[in-house]
């Protein structure tokens, strides 16, 4: 296969597999491996501090979960819901698809601006607001 840094060869252990097989079954795996990569780098698999066999499997179910309730929550959205502006790493280019970071930070967006939007609501009491500034803050921190 000829890459932009030079040519990479792919075996396959089935002699009867065509060169589109064999490239699909590539990119297939590698989907998994980026899968696998933003687990462990963003939803941060594997810094769990447990000491049980039994907290290690939860805290394992725990980020697979999460990682996956975030595709599930941006499957619908566009790209630019998604990413927002780019201004802060002019770098990036504005062309890329979504991360799962991006995802996972417009996710946290909205819900601190719907937190947000139920604090501006008129009428509100002294203990009412105390309640979102708390919420706001376990948010935030």
């Amino acid at each position: 296969m000829d890459e932009p840094k030079g040519w990479g060869a792919f075996f396959c252990s089935d002699p009867t597999a065509g060169v589109g097989d064999i490239l699909g079954h590539v990119a297939a795996r590698f989907s998994l491996e980026v899968t696998f990569r933003d687990v462990k780098d963003i939803v941060r698999a594997s810094q769990q501090q447990v000491r049980s066999v039994a907290g290690n499997v939860g805290a394992c179910h725990l980020c697979a979960w999460a990682f996956t309730m975030t595709e599930a929550w941006a499957w619908g959205r566009t790209g630019d819901d998604l990413v927002g502006h780019r201004s802060a790493s002019p770098c990036d280019g504005a062309g890329r698809r979504p991360s799962h970071a991006d995802k996972r930070r417009a996710w946290r967006r909205e819900l601190l601006g719907n937190e947000i939007r139920a604090v501006l609501r008129p009428g509100l009491t002294e203990p009412e607001i105390r309640t979102a500034e708390e919420r706001l803050l376990n948010l935030a921190a």
